[in-house]
């Protein structure tokens, strides 16, 4: 008895062994005529393994690359498609270059330092004055989260940079409420520590 893993290898082990076999007896025959035959058979076949993906663009296209795969590049037809390359096959990726984001200030994040020139470029009015104040506060909690202390003189000036000295806001104007992080996780743990009792 032959296990499998005394057997060569399966190059795309997805269509299994007899999809091997019948690619290996379709390269191994003569008749070019034959031979173009059994491809487009073996082709049916494998298209029938995964009738799901039948609505996937390029699926014979794709078919037709595996079957060259399989066949080491060995199998000499007239490929209906432009076939894979074996240099492409194991050739590295080109170079992608990421998006880096400039932030000034990377505890804020480039979000909020959008929404600050928006703020900035805003209409005077209730709404600016609303936006500002929340603005202020989630700058609080970014900072704090980076800071021990929240210095809310930092965070003023922060604001006036970021919106390029449009927004100018004082402790005298305005003080930014504290943060309590762990205020309401405190209290569930109190109240189910009351109900245990």
């Amino acid at each position: 008895m032959q296990y499998n893993t005394q057997k060569e290898k399966l190059v795309l082990p997805e269509y299994g062994r007899n999809i091997q076999n019948m690619v290996d007896h379709c390269v191994a025959i003569n008749d070019s005529e034959e031979r173009r035959r059994c491809a487009y058979a073996v082709i049916d076949i494998m298209g029938n393994m995964f009738p799901h993906l039948r609505d996937v663009n390029n699926f014979k296209h794709i078919l037709w690359d595996h079957l060259a795969i399989m066949s080491d590049f060995k199998l000499e037809i007239d490929y209906p498609y432009d076939i894979i390359k074996k240099e492409d096959l194991f050739s590295a990726p080109g170079h992608l270059d990421y998006s880096r984001a400039t932030m000034k200030y990377r505890h804020y994040g480039k979000i909020l330092e959008k929404m600050i020139l928006i703020a900035a470029n805003m209409e005077e009015g209730a709404k600016k004055e609303h936006l500002q104040k929340m603005l202020l506060n989630q700058m609080k909690k970014s900072y704090s989260q980076w800071n021990k202390e929240a210095d809310d003189e930092k965070i003023f000036h922060d604001m006036k940079e970021l919106s390029g000295g449009k927004i100018v806001i004082t402790a005298d104007s305005y003080t930014i409420p504290d943060l309590k992080q762990n205020g309401n996780r405190d209290k569930l743990k109190n109240i189910k520590y009351q109900r245990r009792k």
